[in-house]
């Protein structure tokens, strides 16, 4: 259950001093700015807390009392809040006169019976705050319209730290949450234990294409919604604790840090992974195997030879744990997709297993893409491979990321996760990527006999009458698939053209027919085998040892055919026309210089 697992995952977190997770009744918020109070209530200064170390200031993340949810409803933040509640002034509430009064409402009302000096500092500040103070106090002016709507916290002058740090401030918040503890006491979903439920869950935030306030996973507010006369939380009754822990742990992963390698963004699907084990130590080194793969840092040279190497333990069917002491192959991960959905959120997918399943399917996934000569330098990361479905356009051009179908990258990354068949519409949409642009790629043929080979392997598992086995690697000359030859066909008329008109070719046919050939055989090859013949005219007169290499490589080819060509291919033929070509044209080029690997990555942008 994914709440479950949240929640444990939440108190390995609560028991890490170095996670900076929150405490129960507490939330870490982007905060910009600080004002500093003297003992009467007056500004002394106003700190700007934001990291400038970048292109863009950016805000830091303090732990402060658990915030509001808002809809459309006027509710303050404690001892926090934007600055339209917290001064009444904002670039974009048209609301900000209500909003200030309810921020001082409900601290007049909580703080009332104080002694502490620096609470009593706040409310002698809101009582002697007007709108206008920000036009005219210096410490405001000298930050400007920046400061308009951000995040901003109190803190007493000569205190290192920040007002709702301060004992009584938190004894005052455990009051405020302890009054408001009104609601219906059931059996939790998540822990088995009868505890307050919550009626509303906090929001989830960082889910890209969200809400910017944030989204729900659980939430109920329509009737329609609800059964056998409950309201809200009640229908899926959570405790307030365990809801809070599930949040705070999911906000954790999704947490917009360049630190942070548990996130990633794969088409439309926003993801985050953990792992959990019996040592802290077992947990990360499983959340960094998985990083490294999912994360396709191309950079880090480091990770992904650790990541190779895995692979290959793997594949000798040896415990990780041989490989580094802090790999346990009972290791437990869990994989979350999550994609927007107005102002709730879809579960994409949702995998949890052992890390030595995850490492086996990985494995699995990698020898079906594989190809010799290799179609990578590094292992490609799911959202490069999603990539490869993009459009190209121009001879140079590169896919881009906004391009990428984000129902299949997130099928493809659930196929490679589970083990399963890769999405049917993958291999389709390869296809139509080598018709429409002509570029036959290594990863995309890469991602072709991927397909094929994954089909024809769980065919054979489950005993389905298959007559087609997993393609080759490499060059097969000895295979006889009408679709394979015809690809190999098709690369050698190349290879003619090419021969005989050298740089004097503005289109080649593979420019011209890639798509007829691959789709309607028996009407095209007919045609390109004729023009074929004057090509190897002219290359008789100038070449004749060459002509007479390249007469007996289609001779052997065409013998190989049946003797009629088929007049269509299905996209499984597709595929394989399209592998059949590369290993041939790659043979090709490994017999010009058996020495030199021909590095034919074809690289875009990162997802």
């Amino acid at each position: 259950m994914i709440l479950a697992a949240l929640n444990d995952y939440y108190r390995r977190l609560r028991d890490d001093p170095d996670s900076g997770i929150a405490a129960p009744g507490y939330s870490q918020e982007k905060i910009s700015y600080a004002i500093v109070l003297a003992e009467d209530g007056s500004v002394v200064d106003v700190n700007d807390l934001r990291d400038t170390s970048g292109k863009k200031p950016l805000p830091c993340l303090l732990s402060v009392p658990q915030p509001e949810k808002r809809t459309v409803g006027i509710k303050s933040n404690f001892l926090w809040d934007k600055t339209s509640y917290l001064l009444g002034v904002s670039a974009a509430s048209k609301r900000s006169e209500q909003e200030h009064e309810t921020f001082l409402a409900l601290h007049r009302k909580v703080l009332v019976d104080t002694d502490d000096v620096g609470l009593k500092a706040l409310l002698a500040f809101l009582e002697q705050w007007e709108p206008k103070q920000f036009q005219e106090n210096q410490y405001f002016i000298r930050q400007g319209e920046a400061m308009l709507d951000a995040n901003v916290v109190f803190r007493l002058d000569g205190d290192r730290f920040y007002l709702h740090d301060r004992q009584a401030a938190r004894e005052a918040w455990c009051r405020l949450q302890d009054k408001g503890d009104d609601g219906v006491v059931g059996m939790c979903l998540v822990t088995g234990a009868r505890a307050p439920l919550a009626r509303l869950h906090p929001a989830i935030k960082g889910v890209n294409g969200a809400q910017s306030s944030g989204a729900s996973i659980v939430s109920f507010n329509l009737e329609s919604f609800s059964s056998y006369g409950k309201s809200q939380g009640e229908n899926a009754p959570v405790s307030e604790a365990a809801t809070f822990a599930y949040t705070t742990a999911l906000n954790y992963l999704l947490r917009r840090d360049e630190r942070n390698r548990q996130r990633l963004q794969i088409g439309d699907t926003t993801v985050v992974f953990w792992a959990h084990a019996a040592d802290r130590s077992q947990a990360e080194g499983a959340e960094d195997f998985l990083a490294s793969f999912l994360g396709g840092q191309e950079t880090d040279e480091q990770a992904t030879g650790k990541l190779h190497d895995m692979l290959e333990q793997v594949r000798q069917l040896r415990p990780l744990r041989e490989l580094d002491g802090h790999l346990d192959d009972e290791t437990r991960i869990f994989v979350l997709g999550l994609a927007p959905n107005a102002s709730r959120l879809s579960i994409r997918f949702w995998e949890t297993g052992r890390l030595a399943d995850f490492a086996q399917r990985l494995a699995d996934h990698y020898h079906d893409l594989a190809l010799t000569p290799p179609a990578w330098r590094r292992p490609p990361a799911p959202q490069f491979l999603a990539l490869q479905t993009a459009p190209v356009y121009g001879e140079k051009g590169k896919p881009k990321t906004e391009d990428v179908s984000p129902l299949l990258a997130g099928e493809l990354t659930r196929a490679i996760l589970t083990g399963a068949r890769y999405p049917r519409s993958l291999l389709a949409t390869i296809v139509m990527r080598f018709r429409a642009d002509g570029q036959v790629s290594p990863l995309r043929v890469a991602l072709c006999k991927g397909v094929l080979a994954r089909n024809a392997r769980l065919d054979k598992r489950q005993e389905s009458r298959t007559d087609k086995g997993e393609p080759p690697m490499s060059l097969d000359p000895e295979n006889t698939d009408p679709g394979y030859l015809l690809g190999r066909l098709f690369s050698t008329l190349e290879n003619v053209q090419r021969a005989a008109l050298g740089t004097q070719v503005n289109a080649t046919i593979r420019d011209r027919y890639y798509g007829a050939a691959s789709a309607t055989p028996a009407s095209i090859f007919p045609v390109l085998l004729r023009n074929t013949q004057n090509h190897l005219g002219k290359l008789r007169k100038e070449k004749a040892g060459l002509a007479v290499n390249l007469e007996k490589e289609i001779g052997q080819i065409v013998d190989a055919l049946p003797s009629a060509l088929p007049r269509s291919l299905r996209i499984e033929e597709q595929g394989r026309f399209a592998i059949g070509y590369y290993h041939q044209t790659q043979a090709r080029f490994a017999r010009r210089d058996s020495h030199d690997a021909l590095d034919t990555e074809f690289e875009g942008e990162t997802a």
